[in-house]
């Protein structure tokens, strides 16, 4: 690295170069002649990054909680993160039987809208609650912060719904798989702006602006998505197009709300898919949340997996997302369940091996590994396989199911480890008193592991799925 750059440029540096290389892999790999023109493409391209950004900053709005969580010291226990963290969870996933609805309804690009603008007044409040002598001084900081929290966690629900739902439109299932990895990369970019940027703010910053900052930058993608994002391809001057996925055959009116979420929660794929994501939801969040907590209150906060955190699980998404979605398309003819299976296993492996890690500085690269496979098994069925069964027509719906799922396991972890791991000052420092941490990770990595083989061999059955 250039020790006369700033520290975050020296951390983006990495990141730009694997970005370089992932795309120039990308571009090498076989194409699927699905006839799209170089217009098509490029407008698509404006379509889908600035919605993509969009979401990834949205990651640095949510969890920019964990590093304020750190930085309020003794202010904020294990127990009350906990608590906040499980009540903002629980109205992520609990939103979605709301707001998937909505965006079927009145279509991504405004509910992305909802969520940038939303989530960046939510930011702002907590910034000034987190002020000391703002105007929430009065109050506890554990009801005020589980509020504003669960406020934000409902506009930034409808995220993930609205990128799916967009892209629905704009890629052909066969394509999907490449587009998955994609998601992966945003979701680790979002990632590292949360855990090094809000760092770098923390340190040079006052507190309040690890949310201040990404409100105003939500704000500024706010108005980025309303002048470029446009729902489908014929909202943007071309063709519309059969992408081949469980809307294909569906050419009838529209059917009610709940007769979509019957079919679907009918469908055993989907059911499959959304239990294999609450374990993802519980999995993910037991890494990427305590991992950094953890090392702050054993003292190894400054050891150089803890101290680049962002930039490595960046990394670590970045080739999970890649490696599942290219092996999807590549390798599998588009199922999604064998490169899930695959990441899986290894989160089987990891959960034993992290046993024995605890004390070690293997644990960092070992929760770093085990990140790039739970991101990649999340990019894979939440940004892929939802809009694959769903349908473009009802992907709002699926998506709500599937991810909603998700951020249950996220809001159950929250509460049990919040519970489990130790709170007392001396016993958190010795790393033998975290042995709940990975045994309450393993029999979630077993039962997604089991769940896989049961979609190993599903492929959604539109009339253009073989186009």
């Amino acid at each position: 690295m250039i020790s006369s750059w700033p520290a975050w440029l020296n951390n983006l540096l990495p990141i730009v170069l694997l970005l370089a290389a992932v795309a120039a892999v990308i571009s090498r790999l076989p194409k699927v002649a699905l006839g799209h023109s170089p217009a098509f493409l490029s407008r698509r391209l404006r379509n889908w990054l600035p919605l993509g950004l969009a979401y990834a900053f949205l990651y640095m709005g949510r969890y920019n909680l964990t590093v304020a969580k750190v930085a309020f010291g003794d202010r904020m226990t294990k127990g009350d993160f906990g608590t906040i963290f499980f009540w903002g969870t629980l109205i992520y996933g609990l939103s979605f039987v709301v707001n998937g609805p909505l965006t079927d309804r009145y279509g991504g690009r405004r509910t992305m809208l909802w969520a940038t603008g939303g989530a960046a007044v939510c930011n702002l409040l907590m910034g000034l609650a987190a002020t000391p002598g703002g105007p929430f001084a009065e109050f506890a900081m554990v009801p005020v912060f589980s509020t504003l929290y669960a406020a934000n966690m409902y506009f930034q629900s409808f995220g993930a719904v609205s990128i799916v739902k967009v892209n629905a439109h704009w890629f052909h299932v066969r394509e999907r798989g490449t587009f998955g990895g994609i998601f992966g990369i945003l979701i680790s970019l979002g990632i590292y702006f949360a855990y090094d940027w809000g760092q770098i703010i923390v340190d040079n910053l006052p507190l309040a602006y690890v949310f201040h900052v990404p409100a105003m930058i939500l704000l500024a993608f706010l108005g980025i998505t309303a002048l470029c994002v446009r729902d489908t391809p014929g909202d943007a001057g071309f063709k519309n197009f059969d992408c081949g996925d469980g809307s294909s055959d569906d050419g009838g009116p529209a059917l009610p709300v709940f007769a979509v979420a019957k079919r679907l929660i009918c469908n055993p794929v989907v059911l499959t898919i959304a239990c294999i994501e609450f374990c993802s939801g519980w999995l993910r969040q037991a890494i990427m949340q305590w991992g950094k907590i953890h090392a702050s209150e054993t003292g190894s906060k400054d050891d150089f997996v803890p101290a680049h955190w962002g930039l490595l699980l960046c990394i670590a998404g970045i080739l999970g997302g890649v490696f599942a979605g290219i092996v999807s398309d590549h390798v599998f003819h588009s199922r999604r369940g064998p490169s899930a299976g695959i990441l899986y296993a290894a989160m089987v492996l990891g959960s034993l091996v992290m046993v024995w890690c605890l004390g070690t500085p293997m644990l960092g690269w070992l929760l770093v590994a085990m990140s790039l496979c739970i991101i990649g098994v999340h990019g894979m069925l939440s940004g892929t396989a939802s809009a694959d069964f769903g349908g473009k027509r009802n992907v709002g719906v699926a998506v709500g199911l599937i991810d909603g799922m998700v951020y249950l396991g996220t809001a159950a972890q929250a509460l049990v480890l919040g519970a489990l791991l130790p709170n007392d000052k001396v016993a958190q420092r010795d790393p033998a008193n975290w042995g709940a941490w990975p045994l309450a990770m393993l029999p979630l990595a077993v039962i997604g592991f089991a769940l896989t083989l049961r979609i190993w061999n599903a492929k959604p059955r539109g009339a253009g799925a073989t186009h």
